[in-house]
């Protein structure tokens, strides 16, 4: 166990007997959920987070990490109590603005805080809760991995779309964005990336001190923590610096492609404005670490050496998801489809197929080699998932690209590229859903009927009657 795991079994007997956690922490608590159509669980009512403070000591044998996590919040109504999301580990102790406070834990991720004194609406707070433990690995309704994923040299934090509560207690929905610094300890010799700026770098006695900020407004679901072995490497995308993480296994087959980001973000700078963060670059861990790429903040998580189709996807997503994100996980095709695009359009612009070529070829049913494949881009309307084990299925994708090739030829080139740059601007570091995106669509192009597209291609099920 590391020197900072500074409380065990008797320590927190001692804290529940101070803080009185015993299951009956009173109070009206704002919510244990946000209600979201898909998970009703995650996320939390009646506080707003605006900053997460998160010191962590973690031993990559053992897997065991040790935190603290400072919590500043804003009530935005009456509360006697509140939840946060962590899943697993031990709690130690919890404290709201400097005073012990009753907790308790239920269900699969609540922990519920009594605060001392009540809290009034509009009244700013900060909790800070002291746990220790091995994070879980959360198995998705899709069967895919998040959480805090154990690597071969060390540990990966993945988020989308609950995982990050795994590592860190938290109100974990997109809907509640904040600003972060994390500190992580480790062993020396291991290297920590994260999100944001890396502030400072310290050694001693043998362990390694890294604190990382990021200063823009984040959703918990794209906040890393990369633990292990990495080669860094700093450069600059005209004036924006690059920095980027790649495990040695994979130096070489990546060099290539991530040579490319600083044309990469000039290309999407041209079609969707200016870049909505502080820095950009990647983070490229061994294949077998993560079952898929994510578009984490300022800097995506690749399982292996990226293409470059799926590197302008991943960084496309910092201006549609990171800084303009989704209000429910509903509005999942807000963030694939526009990447998606993105892709179309880059091949487009390097001698590949044409954008109205791939939409051809989807609603063809030619653009897949198996029949399956083709058939699934029409299982359900990309603006209604069936369930949240379909949220990342080919609809959300393909078939969100699809309707904005269609607003693309109702409008034509110049209204178009303008609703993608407009889009970006207006919502920049917010959140906004379907209706915000077909409202706003329709006030750029007040004489176009485009009920037909909503209609169709946006909530009709199958396939629509004629391209």
């Amino acid at each position: 166990m590391p020197r900072s795991a500074r409380f065990g079994p008797v320590a927190v007997l001692l804290a529940c007997l101070v803080a009185g956690c015993d299951g009956g922490v009173g109070g009206v608590a704002g919510g244990s959920g946000v209600g979201d159509p898909y998970f009703p669980k995650a996320g939390n009512g009646g506080y707003d987070v605006t900053h997460y403070g998160l010191t962590l000591d973690y031993e990559p044998k053992s897997r065991r990490l040790v935190g603290k996590a400072e919590i500043r919040a804003r009530a935005k109504k009456d509360l006697s109590a509140f939840n946060l999301d962590l899943k697993g580990m031990e709690v130690g102790s919890v404290e709201v603005d400097g005073e012990p406070a009753r907790f308790n834990r239920s269900g699969d991720h609540e922990l519920t805080v009594r605060p001392r004194k009540d809290l009034e609406g509009g009244d700013s707070f900060v909790a800070v809760v002291r746990y220790e433990g091995v994070p879980e690995v959360i198995t998705d309704p899709d069967g895919s991995e998040e959480g805090w994923l154990p690597t071969e040299d060390g540990a990966l934090g993945l988020g989308e779309p609950t995982g990050s509560m795994a590592w860190f207690p938290g109100n974990h929905h997109p809907s509640d964005k904040a600003s972060y610094d994390i500190v992580v300890e480790v062993p020396e010799g291991v290297e920590v990336v994260s999100v944001g700026e890396l502030r400072k770098r310290a050694v001693k006695g043998g362990r390694a001190v890294f604190d990382w900020r990021v200063s823009e407004p984040v959703a918990s679901y794209v906040v890393t923590v990369a633990v292990g072995e990495f080669e860094i490497r700093r450069s600059k995308a005209g004036r924006l610096p690059v920095y980027v993480a790649v495990d040695p296994d994979q130096a070489a087959d990546s060099a290539e492609v991530l040579d490319r980001i600083p044309e990469v973000m000039e290309w999407a700078g041209e079609y969707f404005g200016p870049y909505p963060f502080s820095s950009t670059g990647a983070i490229v861990e061994r294949e077998d670490d993560a079952g898929y790429a994510l578009e984490t903040q300022n800097r995506p998580v690749f399982p292996g050496a990226p293409g470059v189709e799926l590197l302008v996807h991943e960084l496309v997503h910092q201006w549609y998801g990171n800084s303009v994100t989704p209000k429910s996980w509903r509005d999942m095709w807000l963030n694939e489809g526009f990447a998606t695009y993105a892709e179309w359009l880059w091949d487009e612009d390097h001698g590949g197929d044409s954008v109205q070529d791939v939409f051809d070829a989807l609603y063809e049913g030619d653009y897949f080699e198996k029949e399956a494949e083709s058939d699934a881009v029409w299982d359900f309307p990309p603006a209604r998932p069936p369930s949240a084990a379909r949220i990342s299925d080919s609809p959300v994708y393909e078939r969100g690209a699809m309707v904005l090739h269609k607003v693309r030829q109702a409008v034509g080139d110049d209204v178009f590229f303008g609703i993608l740059r407009g889009w970006a601007a207006e919502r920049r570091h917010g959140n906004a859903d379907t209706d915000d995106f077909t409202a706003f669509v329709e006030k750029a192009a007040p004489d176009e009927d485009l009920s037909g597209i909503w209609d169709d291609w946006l909530y009709g099920e199958g396939r629509p009657g004629s391209p």
